[in-house]
């Protein structure tokens, strides 16, 4: 039997890490356009948006072995400078807006008390500059990125936040649109939710293991809340 969406015992939820890309942040075509054009600039064949929409999730050079699986460091290398030159810097490629209902959710948590953190795939840069411009730095106790641990679904960087935070995994929820950050939560013994707005289909988040899929933070918030009734 499924852990139910808030902790068994009194309903004691206290820690929820959410992943950013696809989760928080509608950065998907981004992410997509910057990965064509660093294709382009290397010379290298440029994989179509299924393929793309598929790697989103994992560490950009584990994305990069994964498209190009013949690749050796150097092109890794090269390809992974040439993309995030382009999400940090381009100015042509698409907007990176917040989903609706981010700032609800993340209050309402707060309010009780419970503590927030972030697990990406996204680089300490990128991740800092995100938080920045969105103002939304506040919110979280730790942060954890790509290029600080191993790529997911490697529990590292989940298993971080949980030790910064001074949280067991029944206590915590992991928050994200991929079957990489569902697989992370589920190795690091985590009961996770997926959100559908994301960039993987409901079908293979449910086959990762979701606790619940929701089609938006708009629905999770209201799932909390029945959740809170509940108990």
């Amino acid at each position: 039997m499924m852990p139910p969406l808030l902790p068994p015992v009194n309903g004691q939820l206290r820690l929820v890490v959410f992943d950013w890309d696809g989760t928080l942040m509608d950065s998907p075509r981004r992410i997509i356009h910057c990965l064509q054009r660093a294709a382009v600039e290397i010379g290298a064949p440029v994989r179509d948006e299924a393929a793309l929409r598929n790697i989103i999730g994992l560490g950009v050079q584990a994305a990069v072995r994964e498209l190009y699986p013949d690749a050796d460091d150097h092109f890794v290398e090269r390809f992974a400078t040439a993309y995030r030159a382009c999400y940090l810097e381009a100015e042509d490629a698409p907007e990176t807006p917040l989903f609706a209902g981010v700032a609800a959710l993340l209050d309402w948590l707060e309010a009780r008390e419970v503590l927030l953190a972030v697990a990406t795939s996204k680089s300490r840069r990128g991740l800092d500059q995100a938080l920045e411009a969105t103002g939304l730095g506040g919110y979280f106790v730790a942060t954890a990125t790509g290029d600080e641990h191993a790529s997911k679904p490697n529990p590292s960087m989940l298993e971080y936040v949980m030790a910064r935070a001074g949280v067991e995994p029944v206590r915590t929820r992991m928050v994200g649109d991929s079957v990489y950050d569902l697989e992370m939560a589920r190795h690091a013994g985590v009961p996770a939710v997926g959100v559908t707005h994301g960039v993987h289909p409901p079908q293979r988040l449910e086959s990762a293991g979701a606790l619940a899929l929701l089609p938006d933070l708009d629905a999770l918030l209201e799932a909390f809340r029945q959740a809170e009734g509940d108990n």
